[in-house]
């Protein structure tokens, strides 16, 4: 899943090539009782999550402290161990494939765009939901349009920074009003363990279809399943529509 309330991915330096070692989704749906009585638990016990596990999750190779709930009703899941932190002077984000005018933006490069604010629930494949998430950031049709799609276009591929994760739209998907390259969450700038500094946010569909990390937005002739689809996750993943579920659409 994405991870975060069904975030996406994390990351980095684990193995010999740099990146860490892919989490299953069997170890990350094993955990999940565990993750369930740690949010029972109260504030007191998530204050000590925030000092001690929340942090070491960043340094942890095998991802499992990464299943843990983190604050406000989200968790930090990652599908590798780590992920490097990006800011102002390191972060781009590439618009690249089957379009005319390929692009880098930096962080700068996004917030001068005409912002959306968009406020859903946020809706995990796993079960849980965070109720009336706000989400502000760039449509990524703006970002499309910028690029000047080929007729040959039929999707939309993202990458992330962690090195591992992955995740497609159709075209038709990806140009939804309710589609951002956000920039902040709960009126916030969006923090690194939710995936910033910009992740994808695709507010009607279960969260892991939300990219974290957003490094790549490659234009494409096909829809390419990302890292969950090829691990048996639905490749449109509706809210109550896919994955087998009935959970109530994301409003």
């Amino acid at each position: 899943m994405t991870k975060d309330a069904t975030d996406p991915p994390a990351a980095d330096h684990g193995g010999p090539d740099g990146r860490g070692t892919p989490v299953g989704r069997r170890l990350v749906l094993g955990m999940l009782a565990a993750g369930a009585a740690g949010i029972a638990a109260g504030p007191v016990l998530q204050r000590a999550y925030d000092n001690t596990i929340g942090s070491a999750a960043q340094n942890d190779p095998t991802g499992i402290s990464g299943l843990l709930p983190a604050g406000g009703g989200f968790r930090y899941y990652s599908v590798t161990g780590s992920v490097p932190h990006k800011d102002e002077r390191t972060y781009r984000l590439t618009v690249d494939g089957l379009v005319r005018h390929p692009a880098d933006y930096r962080l700068a490069d996004l917030r001068r765009l005409p912002q959306t604010r968009i406020v859903h629930d946020v809706q995990c494949v796993t079960g849980w939901r965070v109720p009336g998430t706000p989400f502000e950031g760039v449509r990524l049709a703006t970002l499309l349009d910028a690029a000047g799609v080929s007729p040959r276009a039929r999707a939309v591929r993202f990458t992330s920074f962690d090195g591992a994760y992955s995740e497609s739209l159709t075209l038709a998907q990806a140009r939804r009003k309710d589609v951002l390259v956000a920039l902040r969450m709960q009126d916030k700038p969006l923090g690194h363990d939710h995936g910033g500094p910009a992740r994808l946010y695709v507010a009607p569909m279960y969260f892991y279809k939300s990219a974290k990390w957003l490094s790549g937005i490659t234009v494409t002739d096909r829809v390419e399943p990302g890292f969950w689809e090829e691990r048996g996750y639905d490749v449109d993943a509706w809210v109550g529509r896919s994955n087998g579920r009935d959970d109530a659409p994301t409003s």
